[in-house]
């Protein structure tokens, strides 16, 4: 059995040994030159070069093994062959060697270092068109190397050739693409229509320009070579199954241990740790990155934390605490990685940490909100069952409301391609129009009762949700101490901390910023919900409610938010649904903001 320690170790001294550099890999994280959030491919990088700049090194030849992240196909993890994170091992030439070398090598390659089959092996080439000539010269390289000639396949441009589309003045060119049968028989009558065989790996010949009317002959011309190290892993040791390779070996292990079930009897269980062992992954790298993430609302921190929390929702699935992730985290970090991502070691306790802190805060609401959900699906078929009843031609609902899918968002933080596969699984569909316009229309009103600046928030995500809920009870805390002429001054909360800003007449002593700490912490443990009501501005007024508001008539429906005994302010949100999410309240700071204004700045710690 080869590693996957190996096989990189093998890719690398191959190409030293023709003379290349081994660059190394960069940030899995976008720069923002390519418009995308990660490295999606192995050239991505090299971009730059391969359209004539020189490299750094001064070298024509180079190699390396490059981590990429491709986030199109999440719903698909679960199968066999479907990764988030994956390795694409490369070789470029900048307008060094050309067809000759790179087919003569990676048929060595193949045959001589990996073992494959050179009569199984098949490879499809550019079949030409009106402004390209057909690649015979790739061709007839194969077929002297020793490739069956009943073997080789031409093929149309949308398969066999590599251009930046809507770009003029650009290298482009044929590409001659490798394949290898699944099943390892090598009768290639079936080549384009059975599904027996596989890409693993491509050589892009960039020997053109781009022009605006076709394509001229390059002077100098690249190589671009790229193989999937995971699919190359997979087929050097006979599996059929990406996730019993060394990659994820010693994670499935761990999950079938702490679970209790069998990854190959049991296929709910199976798909549950495959989908658990590849989020867990690409978390790992997201996080452990040099450009290193987090999970958030926005960007590419969105899609960590759908990643996360699909792992999570799935841990539940298994039957296992999400806390379990943190083991699957520690075998890529320290049993698969360690040499060929060092960065991981060293930042092992902060990727672990922060995996903690998304695992409890999504728990939380985890249970809630699928009995939500599952709350509207019953809701649904106990509509159809009836209306079925009085009317046999009824034609059921199949679809979840918009409204439904946003609640579930806003209040139990599902991300809306979690609530659609939760209902994929149902055999209905989400009407994300009707989350779109559910979203606005929350937005909107929002604004108009208090608007996202006057509550601080510098953004909208569960952490700011949780400081802004912080601001309530600490003002509430300051009223009750120097009294209910005590008002809000001024607000600043991002994911990191709050700012807050109150009259007061004296720098505040240690005692009484100690006595304000409990006041807040105590109303935390006391686990008291967060109630939201409507009333007419001055109905709420004279039941005790409030805020810095100027309605626009007394009779203008305002939103409250009544916290117990605590506190009871007019405000347009958002809040937390119980204090007990809040976590502990420590001030970091008191000092003077203006004349007869303090500043408090605080944060929130997990516990």
């Amino acid at each position: 059995m080869i590693t996957s320690k190996q096989l990189r170790d093998k890719w690398i001294k191959f190409y030293e040994s023709k003379g290349h550099l081994n660059i190394g890999a960069v940030s899995l994280i976008g720069d923002g030159t390519t418009g995308v959030m990660f490295n999606v491919a192995g050239m991505q990088p090299l971009m730059p070069y391969l359209l004539g700049k020189p490299h750094p090194s001064g070298k024509t030849r180079l190699c390396n093994v490059q981590g990429c992240v491709r986030t199109v196909d999440i719903e698909s993890v679960g199968d066999a062959t479907h990764f988030t994170f994956f390795e694409m091992m490369g070789n470029w030439s900048l307008g060094d060697y050309f067809k000759k070398e790179k087919t003569a090598w990676t048929f060595e390659l193949l045959t001589k270092e990996f073992g494959f089959d050179k009569d199984k092996i098949c490879s499809t080439v550019f079949e030409g068109n009106d402004k390209a000539p057909r690649d015979t010269e790739t061709a007839e390289l194969l077929k002297s190397l020793g490739i069956r000639e009943e073997n080789i396949f031409f093929l149309p441009k949308k398969d066999n050739w590599w251009e930046l589309e809507g770009t003029v003045g650009t290298p482009c060119g044929p590409d001659n693409e490798w394949f290898y049968p699944r099943d390892g028989k090598g009768d290639s009558k079936d080549f384009l229509t059975s599904g027996r065989y596989v890409e693993i790996g491509n050589d892009v010949y960039m020997q053109y320009k781009k022009t605006a009317d076709g394509y001229e002959e390059l002077s100098n011309k690249n190589v671009d070579t790229g193989f999937g190290l995971d699919r190359l892993l997979l087929f050097l040791n006979g599996f059929d199954d990406g996730y019993k390779t060394d990659l994820f070996a010693g994670a499935i292990k761990y999950l079938e241990q702490v679970s209790g079930k069998d990854y190959d009897a049991d296929e709910k269980a199976r798909k549950a740790m495959r989908i658990i062992a590849d989020h867990t992954r690409t978390s790992v790298m997201l996080i452990g990155d040099v450009n290193g993430i987090l999970p958030s609302n926005t960007g590419a921190g969105y899609i960590l934390r759908r990643l996360l929390r699909r792992a999570i929702r799935y841990c539940r699935d298994l039957g296992v605490d999400a806390a379990e992730m943190i083991g699957v985290a520690k075998v890529f970090i320290e049993q698969v990685y360690d040499t060929a991502y060092p960065l991981l070691i060293e930042k092992e306790n902060y990727i672990l940490d922060e995996i903690e802190k998304e695992t409890k805060k999504f728990q939380a609401t985890l249970a809630a909100g699928i009995k939500e959900f599952e709350k509207c699906i019953t809701g649904m078929e106990r509509k159809n069952a009836f209306m079925k009843e009085k009317d046999p031609s009824y034609i059921p609902e199949t679809e979840m409301t918009g409204k439904q899918a946003f609640r579930l968002y806003d209040t139990f933080g599902f991300p809306l391609e979690l609530t659609k596969e939760l209902a994929a699984e149902k055999g209905i569909t989400v009407d994300e129009k009707g989350f779109a316009e559910a979203f606005r229309v929350h937005q909107e009103v929002s604004k108009a009762q208090a608007g996202s600046a006057k509550g601080g928030l510098t953004e909208r995500t569960e952490m700011t949700t949780r400081y802004h809920t912080a601001t309530h009870i600490m003002l509430a805390g300051l009223r009750k101490m120097f009294g209910n002429k005590t008002e809000q001054k001024g607000s600043n909360i991002n994911e990191e901390r709050m700012r807050f800003d109150f009259n007061c007449d004296h720098k505040m002593t240690d005692e009484e910023l100690k006595e304000l700490e409990k006041f807040v912490n105590d109303a935390i443990a006391a686990k008291i919900d967060v109630v939201r009501s409507e009333l007419p501005y001055n109905k709420a007024i004279a039941e005790g409610a409030y805020g810095v508001f100027n309605p626009k008539s007394q009779d203008e429906i305002v939103s409250i938010y009544t916290i117990g005994n605590v506190d009871k302010q007019i405000c347009g949100g958002p809040h937390v649904n119980n204090t007990a999410e809040l976590g502990v309240f420590k001030i970091t700071k008191e000092e003077s903001s203006s004349a007869g204004v303090r500043r408090i700045k605080a944060v929130l710690n997990d516990r």
